[in-house]
């Protein structure tokens, strides 16, 4: 029974960090990894990358109750890939997390969220071989 209400405590705090995300940086960054992904479709060579820009969009716009962790059985390719990436997109991307992640920190009420932005500056540069999965409680 105790279990049960910290389960649903947890989700509640999740949902309500996530709409705080949403509001103060989520929709930009999910338009900054949207226009990453609509850029690399257009390069057609690129459309891998264009995929998984989407991908990482949705996690960008949503990020809590998630995590990233490595992808078993990835290697020399994503490695080759995250070169790629870095080239056409993962540096912007990653320098838009690290601006919203300080601006975030000018205030109190945003200290934690400016922190879980600067985390995901690593994501966004290297993305390949790494998984987005449901956090577990």
């Amino acid at each position: 029974m105790v279990r049960t209400g910290l389960r649903r405590t947890l989700v509640r705090v999740r949902t309500l960090l996530n709409i705080i995300w949403f509001v103060v940086s989520g929709f930009w960054l999910w338009l900054a990894y949207v226009l990453a992904g609509v850029i690399c479709c257009l390069l057609v060579v690129t459309i891998p990358w264009g995929i998984a820009s989407f991908r990482l969009a949705g996690y960008a716009v949503w990020p809590f109750g998630r995590e990233v962790v490595p992808r078993p059985g990835a290697g020399v390719g994503a490695a080759l890939g995250n070169v790629v990436w870095v080239v056409v997109a993962g540096w912007w991307l990653a320098l838009t997390h690290l601006t919203t992640g300080l601006a975030l920190c000018l205030t109190v009420i945003g200290i934690p969220l400016g922190v879980a932005n600067v985390k995901l500056v690593g994501m966004a540069l290297l993305p390949l071989g790494q998984q987005v999965v449901p956090r577990r409680s």
